[in-house]
């Protein structure tokens, strides 16, 4: 069972995500919010596998509450799947940097949504990768400084070939695409990635995506 809490301040849309979820066998609705505050206290009381986070709420938005949730989380953090209305936003961008593993449109289909849900909760973080890439791109480049001064991780903790995988993910392949273009196992790559991961101190595979552009490893239309 895939458990979910779902979060998005208009009760239509939510009531027609848990409606879905509970219809599909392996799934379990565990919460449900209408806003960010709530989904971080719900979060914690139900310690949910995935949360489906609405990005865009009056108050506490998509962003805080995927920065809350994730810093509070007891054990395993939750994966969060960002929805939105449009893909070039930058409040999903905003959410993806702050360890989000992917988002959806909120027109998808329901096939597309139980498959993004099940995706993540197995931790195949980056859904619809190519267009997470296009996000990524659009806004990595006009992103303001950090006013805390914090400085990026260092990629030289890395060895090459983490580098090339992850500069190879950042172009928008699968693990499958980079396996066959490095002439290595897919599991391989999944090694390769979560090390990277770890070491950078990245919670999620579109967290070091963001990382990648912000900096300079790659550049947008490179």
């Amino acid at each position: 069972m895939t458990r979910v809490l779902v979060v998005d301040d208009q009760f239509l849309i939510r009531a027609g995500l848990v409606g879905l979820l509970e219809a599909a066998p392996g799934f379990e609705v565990v919460g449900e919010a209408g806003d960010g505050e709530q989904a971080v206290r719900l979060a914690t009381e139900t310690r949910p596998d995935v949360v489906l986070m609405d990005i865009r709420m009056p108050g506490v938005n998509g962003i805080e509450a995927t920065e809350r949730i994730l810093a509070e989380a007891d054990g395993r953090p939750p994966r969060v799947l960002v929805l939105t209305t449009f893909d070039l936003d930058e409040y999903v961008y905003g959410a993806l940097r702050a360890g989000a593993s992917g988002f959806l449109l909120k027109d998808s289909g329901p096939e597309r949504l139980l498959a993004a849900v099940t995706a993540v909760d197995g931790g195949d973080a980056l859904f619809a990768p190519s267009v997470t890439r296009r996000l990524v791109e659009a806004f990595a480049r006009r992103q303001a400084p950090d006013p805390a001064g914090t400085a990026p991780p260092d990629l030289g903790v890395l060895t090459s070939r983490e580098v090339e995988v992850l500069k190879l993910t950042a172009r928008g392949l699968s693990n499958v695409e980079i396996a066959d273009r490095l002439y290595i196992s897919e599991a391989t790559v999944k090694t390769h990635l979560n090390r990277t991961m770890s070491k950078l101190d990245l919670g999620s595979r579109a967290q070091a995506v963001v990382l990648a552009y912000e900096t300079g490893l790659v550049t947008p239309g490179g």
